[in-house]
């Protein structure tokens, strides 16, 4: 308790004093100046150094303070441009798309005039089976549009396959690279005739088997187009089906085979082109070849194929 009250009395005491010296301070303030200017320069020793002191801390608190708000308004801003950034990549992607279908459907629109006399109707591939390959699969038009079992499918340049089933609003097609597909064909630069077959083993290597070629004169060489030919029983006549990559003697030195890189990129179909006419075919009396090309070797018919696995030779 004892110690409480020197405390207290002290605390007044130092008070009284400053009080003092604060009165005296201010009646120097008002006698002469040159009785004052000792007592300034000594203030001024002592003061100026607090005041820059305490004016330097003010001034790295005020920096601080910028400091933070730059911060929050350059965060705010990074988000606004990462926002755009977003928007202008999801406005690229969809300008490229737009392009590359936009690309296509020219090159369609070209097909189309290649192909004037047949009347034709656009669709887009809509499902396929597993694999990288489009070597069947369904289109989203059918009958309802005029497509029947039997139409010709083609885009990118050339013969893609054949209609095989047709509902109202769909259509399955089987494509030529398929192992089950056989296209009579023909060098258009010499008319003479082959078999042009199907084997996603060989489509790896973009490649189609060319078989059976006539070329007593040896006038087809390597780089020559081969189109549908005119006796095909199921494909019109003229269709572009690729060029001759590579060409051989048969062991029968009466034929001769090789490969055909085929005008259609069978690996990313996305729209096609149907003919709506079907080749209009009268059976010849002639006997029938009664072979079916499959794989990279020929095999006797057995008759157990059906119309839209394999087209007869008549």
């Amino acid at each position: 308790m004892k110690k409480k009250t020197n405390d207290t009395l002290k605390n007044k005491y130092l008070l009284i004093g400053l009080s003092i010296v604060c009165v005296a301070l201010i009646l120097v303030s008002f006698l002469d100046s040159e009785v004052v200017s000792p007592i300034r320069q000594v203030s001024g020793v002592v003061i100026t150094p607090i005041q820059k002191g305490i004016n330097g801390f003010g001034s790295w608190l005020s920096g601080l303070t910028d400091n933070f708000d730059d911060a929050v308004t350059l965060r705010e801003r990074n988000k606004e441009l990462q926002e755009k950034v977003n928007t202008l990549t999801e406005e690229n992607s969809r300008l490229i798309q737009d392009k590359e279908e936009l690309d296509r459907l020219r090159e369609l629109f070209e097909l189309d005039g290649q192909y004037e006399d047949y009347e034709k109707v656009g669709a887009r591939v809509i499902a396929m089976e597993t694999g990288n390959w489009f070597n069947l699969f369904t289109i989203d038009k059918g009958s309802n549009d005029g497509i029947r079992k039997d139409a010709n499918v083609i885009s990118g340049g050339g013969l893609v396959g054949i209609v095989t089933e047709v509902g109202p609003t769909w259509a399955i097609v089987r494509s030529i690279i398929d192992d089950n597909s056989n296209v009579s064909a023909m060098i258009s630069t010499t008319s003479d005739r082959c078999i042009v077959a199907g084997d996603l083993r060989l489509i790896d290597d973009g490649c189609l088997n060319l078989v059976k070629l006539t070329d007593e004169e040896n006038r087809v060489h390597v780089g020559d187009k081969v189109v549908t030919s005119y006796i095909s029983e199921k494909f019109l006549p003229g269709i572009l089906i690729g060029y001759i990559s590579e060409l051989n003697n048969d062991s029968n030195n009466l034929t001769k085979s090789g490969f055909v890189t085929p005008a259609v990129d069978f690996r990313h179909l996305q729209e096609v082109l149907v003919i709506l006419e079907l080749k209009e075919y009268v059976p010849s009396t002639a006997v029938s070849e009664g072979t079916v090309v499959q794989g990279d070797a020929l095999r006797q018919s057995e008759g157990t194929q059906t119309e839209s696995e394999t087209e007869t030779e008549q």
